[in-house]
């Protein structure tokens, strides 16, 4: 039997792109469809969106949707279907697609228009916050036919939003909705902590995730309702498509290369010597791809730098993010002029440049849901250096004499993000780098191991046959 899936979010790789979920909602279809999942995926109308599907279909029109006049339109993405909200009102407009006074409006729009039409689905699936109000809408009644199985999805726990209580009058539900089991949150509403409490299942993108947002250190003032909620929370880790991140066929790549061919590595990292104005070196080359802010843990990798220099490593980084931080990686890049070199801003291709020719990477998050980027590392033969938590400790396997013996360690991870743990991990890694046989085997046991999206989507299959009682 097909089930048929309507997978809602705010981004969806290749439309449109801000970080991760994208990533995840546009590999979710095809990773779905070998477990008999067809999937269809509804955004909102970005301009951007409106250019990508040009002479796309109308299937539905609201003529007031939350005040707005709206159109579904129905296009592909890829070789799947794509509904998209167009509501100009509401999202054509220039700039971010987020930080909008009337964020609140837009998203609880694509919500309600989701829940209008997941009738003629048997499962709603739901990501993060600009979604989660779907479920909500289920739940307190809405225009579908019938009310399908609903799963929230929750990439990053961090992000809830939650708005003035002022704002209910206007979300077109009913009075008893503002209730502690319903979308009231902390005085206001809360858009991630409706969803929440509504969706029949909870899913979380690893599953030392799914443990640690019960606790409150990770839970962000959640972590009671995902406890009284423990037996329908559910890790499932992400995957990476390597139609996209392969080293042997990345055109990003001055020289392609496989676990069988590392040595062609070296012709990238003298690209990224080049690309970044570096000093050839015999040490390793670090790279950092990231958001520069506290929760990535970047303000503790500057206190490392000057000790990542002494020991002989040099650092390319690509990012944006904190201003302050910005400015202290600029002037740590000012003190080691050729050993550090700084971009600000974000480039997909030079991002694959970094992933195929530096000798690792550096992810010292404080939390992190699941992480992206160590995967690709572990891809292109880029060892990762990560903090032990959510995905990051899922994915990495440590260094440590056990795992060296047994010939399975993929990277280095690092205790609670302090500069003592990450300068640690940072010395180990340059102690292991000075052994070649050492590393290359560090690098192929990470390229062989499979990150694609197969498991992943068998276990979301598995879910949402249980849900509906089809498994």
């Amino acid at each position: 039997m097909t089930l048929s899936v309507l997978s809602v979010a705010s981004e969806a790789f290749p439309l449109v792109k801000t970080g991760g979920l994208a990533d995840v909602v546009g590999a979710l279809p095809d990773a779905l469809a070998p477990h008999g999942v067809a999937t269809t995926t509804m955004i909102p109308g970005y301009p951007a969106i409106g250019k990508a599907i040009k002479g796309a279909k109308v299937v539905r029109r609201w003529p007031r949707l939350l005040g707005a006049e709206a159109r579904l339109l129905r296009a592909r993405i890829g070789d799947h279907p794509l509904l998209v909200l167009d509501a100009p009102a509401l999202f054509a407009r220039p700039g971010g697609l987020y930080g909008a006074e009337d964020d609140w409006r837009r998203f609880a729009a694509l919500s309600r228009a989701a829940a209008d039409i997941a009738g003629d689905y048997d499962v709603l699936h739901a990501h993060d916050w600009q979604a989660a109000m779907a479920p909500a809408y289920l739940r307190y009644g809405s225009g579908a036919a019938r009310r399908p199985a609903s799963v929230m999805t929750v990439h990053n726990i961090a992000f809830q939003g939650h708005f003035d209580a002022a704002v209910f009058a206007e979300l077109d539900l009913p009075a008893a909705a503002y209730a502690i089991d319903g979308v009231e949150y902390y005085g206001g509403v809360g858009f991630l902590k409706a969803g929440l409490e509504a969706a029949d299942a909870i899913t979380t993108v690893s599953p030392t995730y799914a443990a640690e947002i019960r606790e409150g250190r990770f839970g962000m003032g959640l972590e009671g309702l995902i406890e009284s909620r423990r037996g329908s929370v559910h890790g499932i880790v992400n995957g990476i498509d390597p139609a996209i991140w392969n080293p042997d066929r990345d055109a990003a790549l001055p020289s392609r290369y496989s676990a069988r061919a590392l040595g062609r590595r070296k012709t990238n990292k003298r690209a990224i010597e080049k690309t970044f104005g570096l000093e050839a070196g015999g040490g390793p080359l670090f790279t950092v791809i990231s958001r520069l802010t506290w929760q990535k843990g970047m303000d503790v990798l500057v206190t490392c730098l000057d000790e990542l220099v002494a020991g002989g490593g040099r650092l390319a980084l690509l990012g944006s993010g904190d201003a302050h931080l910005e400015a202290a990686f600029l002037a740590a890049a000012a003190r080691h002029p050729g050993r550090i070199a700084v971009r600000i801003g974000y480039d997909e291709p030079l991002s694959h440049l970094l992933q195929g020719g530096a000798d690792a990477i550096l992810i010292p998050s404080r939390f992190e849901p699941c992480g992206l980027t160590q995967l690709y590392g572990l891809a292109y033969g880029c060892v990762p250096i990560v903090a032990r938590t959510g995905g990051l400790a899922d994915t990495v396997i440590d260094a440590n004499q056990a795992a060296l013996a047994a010939g399975v360690a993929t990277g280095f991870q690092h205790g609670e993000t302090n500069y003592h743990t990450l300068a640690h991990a940072i010395a180990r890694a340059i102690a292991a780098y000075a052994r070649p046989d050492l590393w290359c085997t560090l690098q192929r046991n990470g390229m062989r191991a499979d990150f694609s999206w197969s498991e992943s989507g068998r276990r979301y299959a598995d879910l949402y046959h249980s849900l509906t009682g089809t498994a």
